[in-house]
């Protein structure tokens, strides 16, 4: 596969990862790279980075609603209250990846969330003061130029490790980044690097 940006039936040129796909499309150009200030939606997004470890994220994505309706919509509230019941529930839900390690490293970091929120300084702002609030805005031309990690998303790592989170590794942090928009990593003739930063990102309608 090229890994440089190709242009699409309907005219548009994209990073070369989503290919054909009408789902990984429509993530590429709505939701990758698109700022995310919400406390919430960023927990959710980052452990979905965690359980795409070792998967490719097109997995993950088609099983998201899966995962949203089998961790009560990512509500940290609820999931650090999960008990052994629930994580044999989930255990045996073959909508979702189930990887031990992982779900129980979801509860572990729901709590870690939920004492940022309560003491400070918040989750959003946790993360986004690294970024002095604003996203950082790449060059690249080809796929090849875009790093696993960086030494920022290291010490991002190294911070939400020394607060329990789990799954924080650099590269896992670094995917996190590129996907919350604090870092703009879409191909500069990608139709979305221009734009993805001043796109709003849409609240979503919790699942029932």
């Amino acid at each position: 596969m090229s890994r440089a940006p190709r242009l699409h039936p309907d005219g548009k040129t994209r990073c070369p990862w989503p290919g054909e796909d009408p789902l990984y499309v429509a993530y590429h150009d709505t939701e990758w790279g698109v700022p995310e200030y919400d406390d919430r939606a960023l927990y959710e997004k980052l452990i979905l980075d965690g359980f795409q470890a070792g998967l490719s994220w097109i997995t993950i994505l088609r099983k998201r609603d899966n995962f949203r309706k089998a961790f009560d919509d990512f509500q940290p509230e609820k999931i650090a209250r999960y008990t052994d019941k629930k994580v044999h529930a989930l255990m045996n839900d073959v909508g979702i990846v189930r990887n031990r390690a992982k779900i129980d490293g979801t509860i572990l970091s729901a709590k870690s969330y939920l004492e940022i929120m309560e003491k400070g300084p918040g989750f959003s702002k946790l993360l986004w003061d690294f970024m002095d609030g604003r996203p950082k805005v790449n060059d690249f031309k080809t796929t090849a130029s875009v790093p696993a990690s960086t030494p920022l998303s290291a010490q991002i790592s190294k911070e939400l490790s020394s607060r329990g989170f789990k799954f924080v590794g650099p590269t896992i942090v670094y995917a996190f980044m590129e996907a919350t928009g604090m870092v703009n990593d879409h191909l500069v003739d990608c139709h979305c690097h221009a734009s993805c930063g001043q796109t709003q990102r849409k609240p979503r309608l919790k699942a029932k």
